[in-house]
């Protein structure tokens, strides 16, 4: 992880030359609400950009409408989400190599430099022994960064209370999901087999009972992306506001600050529960707030 370095009020010429950290909103953190509603949130509330997860909603599987949105919104694409959830199974075909190749070809004409993808299911053998070499071809080929993504397991505990009282027996476990399957054909920490680049997902890191500081340190220089948001240690995938939950996002945030991350920071939060747009609103806000308050530069 990258020390935080004492410099004079003018700074060396080095970290003077350092852009922010561009902070982005993916269209997941507006659901049920349509891609389109995430442009009209991100330039309202003065996001640098959007994450576009590509999933079953007609117009974020429509490059030509997104970059159209794009631009009237006047704000850039910094990222692409393949479709690659469960509920995105048949989005782009069930071909889950040729939807990778689709979502590094839709960065391409949106210009976004990073794709983001997960690791691929049990069930996907073809696709998973040749995953590796997919990434590096399509890297090579499109200049575009595909950044893998830290996943969790299924945990047996979410059968018995899987909010408060699963976070509380992974406290009182000392970190660790307990018993859990994973449903992936590769690890769920993506640096035990070791790509180019990363997505560092800090609700994934709390229900997987990962170590985020520690995660974050192994990913090193291929931290691509990350996916600020947060967690408890509940059994299920939170995506809370970061500051919200018990991750370490402060101390992601200052070090990723500190240093030469060069990636986009990505409020991915949920506001599916909420009743009306002015909460959704205040979400959002509060999550960007947080977002600049700590990934300011030095």
């Amino acid at each position: 992880m990258p020390e935080e370095i004492a410099v004079s009020a003018q700074g060396s010429p080095k970290e003077s030359m350092r852009e922010d950290i561009a902070i982005g909103l993916s269209t997941a953190s507006v659901y049920p609400q349509n891609t389109e509603a995430a442009f009209q949130y991100a330039n309202d509330l003065g996001y640098d950009g959007i994450e576009l997860m590509v999933w079953a909603e007609p117009v974020s599987q429509d490059i030509d409408r997104v970059a159209f949105l794009s631009d009237r919104y006047h704000l850039p694409v910094l990222s692409v989400h393949a479709p690659c959830l469960l509920i995105s199974q048949r989005v782009w075909g069930r071909d889950p190599a040729a939807k990778l190749a689709r979502s590094v070809a839709a960065a391409e004409d949106l210009g976004a430099g990073t794709v983001v993808v997960h690791p691929p299911f049990r069930w996907q053998r073809k696709y998973a022994g040749g995953f590796r070499d997919l990434i590096d071809a399509l890297e090579d080929d499109s200049g575009v960064d595909i950044a893998v993504e830290n996943m969790f397991p299924v945990r047996t505990d979410r059968f018995f209370g899987k909010y408060e009282e699963a976070a509380g027996r992974m406290r009182r476990r000392g970190g660790g999901p307990g018993a859990a399957v994973s449903a992936f054909a590769t690890s769920i920490d993506p640096t035990d087999d070791g790509f180019a680049h990363y997505t560092l997902d800090l609700s994934h890191a709390a229900t997987a009972g990962a170590d985020a500081i520690e995660m974050l340190n192994r990913m090193g220089g291929g931290l691509r992306h990350l996916h600020l948001t947060d967690g408890s240690g509940a059994a299920v995938d939170e995506h809370l506001v970061p500051g919200d939950g018990s991750q370490p996002c402060v101390q992601v945030c200052k070090s990723l600050a500190a240093g030469d991350f060069s990636g986009s920071a990505i409020l991915e939060v949920t506001t599916s529960s909420v009743n009306t747009k002015a909460e959704r609103r205040e979400i959002l806000s509060r999550s960007l707030d947080f977002a600049r308050t700590h990934l300011e530069r030095p």
